[in-house]
């Protein structure tokens, strides 16, 4: 548990407070009627045949693309950093998918499936998902080019040449990036792609952001080596313990720990693994 002293701003009485916060409502309400319209410019997207027979590894046997729709006529997917040769999942991936199991139950109803999708070997993912708790559906891409062919796997030489990652706009720091795609299926079973976020762009589904935000001092990341060295799995935040010795999902700093300040010009530009400052 981490605790600070908590910097005051001016102390105003209950009529300065209320007038302070009412502007600043205007400019909440305004975001929200941005965001309903970019909502609903991102449901106008045209759609893109999917045209390759992803086949995954799952629990009970194989699945194609087609099959983790569930039943239903959209899949959400979360593409979650976990690499062939990890101990274990990405920390800020899996704090994110701590919040799966509640969402399905729900968007379920709206007609929508939901799968994360990792190019590790499925024995791994489903010892991690034991360890983690979780229910959600996961499965392996490893002998397929799912991860590639969605921009969410690199090669060295894609990483040495720069703007891999977010439609070509961004570096990244490792081999395995976080991202959020969503897929329809019509009638015929035709599977289309029709949309997908990376960096930033996953955030929405990160209620810890939500509520740290509202919080006096936000997400209090500044002086990090990269904004969010903070993070741990939910089991490990006793010991700060992480299984791999490289930290194949974080971005190189200039220290063996995130405590000190200092960061490298790598950090500084990659920023983090899951949320850089690339949007």
């Amino acid at each position: 548990m981490t605790t600070t002293t908590l910097e005051r701003p001016r102390i105003a009485t209950p009529a300065e407070w209320l007038a302070a916060r009412k502007a600043l409502l205007k400019k909440e309400k305004d975001l929200t009627h941005l965001r309903d319209a970019l909502a609903a410019e991102r449901q106008a997207l045209p759609w893109v045949r999917v045209e390759k027979n992803y086949v995954f590894d799952a629990p009970g046997g194989k699945k194609s693309l087609a099959d983790l729709f569930d039943g239903r006529t959209q899949l959400a997917v979360y593409h979650l950093m976990f690499g062939p040769d990890w101990a274990e999942a990405c920390p800020s991936c899996s704090m994110i998918a701590d919040g799966f199991d509640a969402a399905t139950v729900h968007i379920a109803q709206r007609d929508v499936s939901f799968a994360a999708i990792s190019r590790v070997r499925l024995p791994k993912i489903e010892a991690f998902k034991k360890r983690m708790g979780w229910r959600f559906p996961w499965v392996s891409s490893h002998d397929t080019t799912f991860n590639r062919d969605f921009h969410v796997s690199f090669t060295k030489e894609e990483l040495a040449a720069g703007n891999c990652y977010n439609f070509g706009t961004a570096s990244h720091p490792g081999e395995e990036a976080p991202g959020l795609s969503f897929f329809a299926k019509d009638e015929s079973g035709t599977v289309f792609h029709t949309y997908s976020s990376f960096g930033r762009g996953v955030e929405d589904i990160l209620p810890v952001y939500t509520f740290l935000d509202r919080a006096p001092r936000g997400r209090n990341e500044a002086g990090l080596p990269f904004s969010m060295a903070w993070v741990r799995h939910h089991d490990r935040y006793a010991d700060g313990h992480l299984a791999d010795a490289d930290r194949p999902y974080w971005p190189a700093f200039d220290a063996p720990d995130p405590g000190p300040i200092k960061r490298s010009a790598a950090a500084k530009a990659d920023s983090s693994c899951c949320h850089g400052e690339n949007h």
